[in-house]
């Protein structure tokens, strides 16, 4: 394998110390499952009061019908946005923004026996291909490839959360091949409230940290933190540790676990856990199916049922975009096969092991810049071979060469050397239905790929 002297994507927090369990809660655990915490111990006026926050969005319309199917009836895919919205009393936290934000995004699968449930977490540094989508103005956006929250800006262009969210589950699964039954979209005051109603949060940050973005200037050391600081410690990125988003992911997942266990011992006050429980509400907007304090304590007892030890919080597996593309030394991409397969695993509503997803990821890095492929057309269609060796450019393939196939086909096929055997997984987990094959006959040194008229480029990965 070449590559040589490329950095690796890091998991670390960076410059926080990060408690036994770590990165293992998630912005879901304070938007879904605390925000309805002892909700059924309150008075029926204060249970209309909350309801009457959260706010319904109708998304189904704007999602188009040329959706992946659910393979699994009874499973469930919700994915939650942490809202970057700079409106109202968000604007101090940014300028020169006129679209909303996606700060946060993850997606949780809940299986259909409810008995383990896996949290994916896609760094906002993805760089991927954003579906077309309607950005709110009449105008339609067409797919082009970006950092994966930029959909979110797309759809929210007139400051719409169900476009926002449309756009991003548009885009999710595309690039997944998921379907997302529900969403959930939580807004920076509300964050900030929830803190507050605790009576602040204790985090612990091994170095001083000064950020101005985020409006940031914190001591090294333990110390208690209201909401307004808990916003910049979890929004903080380049100011501490690595600079990326992974070590930002882990160091929200660590301060969420905390808040949350904090909740469940201090919110015994009614008057506490009414400031705790309006600030979530009114921090939440839903699709229409998940819209309402009973859908959402019924999520809430779901995933309460669910052993701690089967409760699993994974980063998609990825490396830096610079070791296909030495100039984008900004962006992230999504490793394969690993990507795919967790991808493919949650579809069939398969349980993930953590430690082998990330040992496999670590042992079997192969950069998409690595795999010297060519591409043969079998379809007959003339342009066909360059239309897709274009697109595996772009995903940063090194394309060596394009022909025409011996014989057309209708089944698009991988087929490679002896030594080739993990290059050639790594392409042909970016198609749909692919195979990769070992064949006497494959030229040496590169992966063939031959076209059939069966392979899409819009669902090539």
């Amino acid at each position: 394998m070449s590559g040589t002297g490329r950095r690796r994507a890091g998991a670390g927090g960076g410059g926080t110390r990060l408690t036994r369990r770590g990165r293992t809660v998630s912005w879901l655990a304070g938007g879904a499952a605390l925000l309805v915490l002892g909700v059924g111990g309150v008075g029926a006026w204060v249970y209309k009061d909350l309801d009457n926050n959260i706010t319904g969005a109708d998304v189904d319309g704007k999602l188009g019908g040329d959706r992946p199917v659910n393979l699994s009836p009874g499973s469930k895919n919700i994915m939650v946005v942490g809202s970057d919205s700079r409106d109202g009393a968000n604007a101090k936290y940014g300028k020169d923004l006129t679209t909303m934000q996606s700060d946060t995004l993850m997606v949780l699968h809940l299986p259909a026996n409810r008995e383990w449930a896996t949290v994916v977490s896609f760094p906002r540094d993805s760089w991927v291909e954003i579906a077309a989508c309607e950005k709110g103005d009449g105008s339609t956006s067409g797919p082009h490839l970006a950092k994966i929250n930029e959909a979110f800006a797309i759809g929210g262009a007139t400051g719409e959360v169900a476009g926002a969210a449309a756009c991003s589950i548009r885009t999710v699964e595309a690039n997944t091949g998921l379907r997302i039954d529900n969403f959930m979209s939580v807004d920076f005051q509300g964050f900030k409230g929830m803190v507050d109603a605790l009576d602040g949060i204790e985090v612990c940050p091994e170095q001083a940290i000064k950020d101005d973005n985020a409006l940031l200037d914190m001591e090294a050391g333990c110390q208690t933190v209201d909401g307004e600081t808990a916003l910049g410690y979890v929004r903080t990125r380049y100011a501490v540790g690595d600079g990326s988003d992974i070590g930002r992911i882990g160091r929200q997942q660590e301060f969420m676990e905390t808040l949350a266990a904090k909740a469940k011992s201090r919110l015994t006050s009614p008057t506490s856990l009414y400031d705790f429980l309006q600030s979530a509400t009114k921090s939440l907007t839903t699709d229409e199916d998940l819209d309402g304090i009973d859908p959402l304590y019924d999520l809430a007892s779901q995933l309460k049922g669910i052993p701690s030890d089967r409760l699993t919080f994974l980063t998609v597996p990825n490396y830096p975009r610079e070791a296909d593309v030495p100039t984008d030394r900004a962006n992230i991409v999504w490793q394969y096969p690993q990507a795919a397969d967790l991808f493919t695993s949650l579809a069939n509503d398969k349980e993930v092991d953590k430690k082998t997803l990330q040992a496999q990821a670590k042992d079997d890095l192969i950069y998409a810049s690595d795999v010297r492929v060519q591409v043969l057309n079998g379809t007959g269609v003339s342009g066909r071979a360059a239309a897709v060796a274009e697109k595996l450019r772009e995903a940063g393939f090194t394309v060596v060469g394009t022909g025409n196939a011996p014989e057309n086909t209708d089944t698009t096929t991988v087929a490679h050397p002896a030594d080739l055997a993990k290059q050639a997984r790594v392409l042909a987990s970016r198609l749909p239905d692919a195979k990769a094959t070992r064949s006497a006959d494959a030229a040496a040194g590169v992966v063939t790929l031959v076209v059939g008229s069966d392979l899409d480029l819009e669902e090539l990965r």
